[in-house]
């Protein structure tokens, strides 16, 4: 049998194609304007990979964002359901997930099974979001891929004192004024963004083990700030930013 799961979020659009229980292929590209055509495009990118048509897939669940406005899905799940049975899925010891994606945070609590038992998430403010981290990158004229190995050749600790990401920048601008050192900047700021990650999933109380899921994930800097702010040691996830995606076929699965 082949599924597959669709996760188009406010910034990338990813797509997870399984067969007999299996990843069969995945895709990730950036998001357009249009979360139809992202849909379409990132979904026939997987299916190229697994050399397959869309007639081929048994069934298909839309998440993220811009779910409602996959066309071909034959349902839709929320990414909170989703990236928790993406992540069990990979570590089945996984109790407790964060996602910190492009607009909001959230922190997640699952069972065995995957199926979430309590969450919060905050949406309302872009710290502790992967947009802050963009707009910070933007600020520094760093690719945002470049952010964790940036942090990672740090030599001395900053704090930064704002949490608001216009007042952050104009921190920020300063201390480059200053003759702070960018690697030491970037480091402030990854951990800025996992406190204030930190706090929300404490809110709901951390349960070993945790992972972090999403494309901010993939970030090392971003990854090791936020073990130290929960004071745990997080657990890896193979591919954190197909999480949600899995998390979709999954439930098609199940469906189909």
């Amino acid at each position: 049998m082949i599924v597959a799961g669709c996760d188009i979020g406010s910034l990338t659009a990813k797509a997870v194609i399984m067969k007999d229980g299996k990843v069969a292929a995945t895709a990730v590209m950036r998001a357009r304007t249009d979360p139809g055509a992202s849909a379409r495009e990132v979904m026939d990118m997987a299916l190229g990979k697994a050399d397959l048509a869309m007639e081929n897939i048994a069934y298909c669940v839309g998440t993220g964002y811009g779910r409602k406005h996959i066309p071909f899905v034959k349902d839709v799940e929320s990414e909170i359901a989703c990236h928790g049975k993406g992540a069990v899925w990979q570590v089945p010891s996984v109790r407790t997930v964060v996602d910190i994606g492009g607009q909001d945070c959230k922190a997640i609590k699952v069972d065995g099974t995957g199926a979430v038992t309590r969450y919060v998430y905050n949406d309302k403010c872009a710290s502790g979001t992967g947009r802050f981290l963009e707009i910070i990158a933007d600020a520094l004229d760093i690719r945002l891929e470049d952010l964790g190995g940036i942090a990672g050749r740090s030599k001395k600790k900053l704090t930064l004192s704002n949490q608001c990401v216009v007042f952050a920048e104009t921190e920020i601008i300063s201390l480059v004024s200053e003759g702070a050192e960018i690697p030491d900047i970037v480091r402030a700021l990854h951990h800025a963004v996992a406190n204030r990650a930190a706090s929300l999933v404490k809110s709901i109380m951390v349960e070993s083990d945790v992972v972090m899921s999403g494309g901010v994930a993939r970030n090392s800097g971003m990854f090791a700030a936020l073990g130290d702010a929960l004071g745990v040691k997080l657990q890896c996830l193979e591919d954190p930013q197909i999480t949600g995606a899995l998390g979709a076929a999954l439930f098609a699965q199940e469906r189909a």
